[in-house]
């Protein structure tokens, strides 16, 4: 069996409307499979483009639509046309408010994983949406076979815990839709979530020609040390530009695996005994701020 999975960035520009997202990303999708790809993967929100500041909230959580409408029925169809998995991502309507979604179909056109993002900014605008309550993974049939997949979106990202729960679900690969700047510090953070938990990350940003973006997808695949080799190796499998495109990066299962069954990182010398002030809840000083949630 082939072992070497091909995902695919959609580091793609929103248009100006629902209906312009969703045939542009049908598009795309169309453009990554005629590459290979075995999974595609959205920017954050794409639904609506993350288009969060444009107005006053009461007037961009109109945009909300449901995670099993027609937005995401035709992604569906489109990866059971095409074989293919696909993580398209919306503004999600949700009692309470909006939240932000990553929903992962197979390449049977089922819905795999619908996550919604636990580490809202609510230090900004995404104060007002409702926060996912957990993180999880989903097996994913591909060609390859099957994967455990996990997903995280953005600001998730600073918060080492995100990819440790995942890893500790069996993940594999983690999927990041993102909208922010990739600069050297935030590729960091990726590059030390593939380090330390063993798993290969995923993030496909907005080019940068959207507002506060730049490109900078990416894919680390986690894979520091080999035998062969006499020092360690660069995880970076994939780093893109700014410019608009739909970027590849072909992931060596067999490797990743064989890495993960040997080798320090991960679970194996942990002591979750000594960590429990991980899970208290208390804010001290330098930390206090508006709008904290527990």
């Amino acid at each position: 069996m082939n072992n070497k999975l091909k995902i695919a960035l959609l580091q793609i520009a929103p248009g100006d409307s629902l209906q312009e997202n969703l045939d542009k990303g049908r598009t795309a999708c169309r453009q990554a499979k005629s590459r290979g790809a075995d999974i595609a993967l959205f920017p954050e929100m794409w639904s609506n483009g993350y288009r969060l500041y444009d107005s006053p909230a009461e007037v961009w959580m109109q945009e909300a639509i449901p995670a099993d409408g027609a937005f995401v029925q035709v992604f569906r169809s489109l990866a059971r046309e095409l074989d293919m998995a696909i993580g398209v991502t919306l503004l999600e309507r949700w009692p309470g408010g909006p939240r932000n979604t990553l929903v992962l179909i197979d390449r049977r056109g089922k819905v795999r994983l619908t996550y919604a993002k636990v580490h809202t900014c609510d230090f900004d605008v995404e104060r007002h949406l409702t926060p996912g309550e957990a993180f999880c993974v989903a097996e994913l049939d591909t060609a390859c076979g099957p994967v455990k997949v996990g997903a995280m979106i953005c600001y998730d990202r600073e918060f080492p815990e995100s990819a440790r729960i995942l890893m500790l679900q069996g993940a594999e690969l983690i999927l990041v839709p993102n909208a922010c700047p990739m600069e050297i510090n935030r590729l960091s953070q990726l590059r030390a979530r593939a380090y330390e938990n063993m798993v290969a990350i995923a993030t496909c940003n907005y080019p940068d020609t959207v507002p506060d973006c730049n490109g900078g997808s990416s894919v680390f695949d986690g894979v520091a040390y080999l035998p062969e080799l006499e020092d360690s190796r660069d995880t970076c499998l994939l780093q893109a530009g700014g410019e608009e495109g739909v970027y590849i990066a072909t992931l060596d299962l067999s490797m990743l695996r064989r890495y993960r069954e040997t080798e320090m990182q991960g679970n194996t010398y942990r002591r979750p005994h000594k960590y429990g002030l991980l899970t208290d809840t208390n804010l001290q000083p330098p930390f206090i701020r508006r709008f904290p949630r527990r």
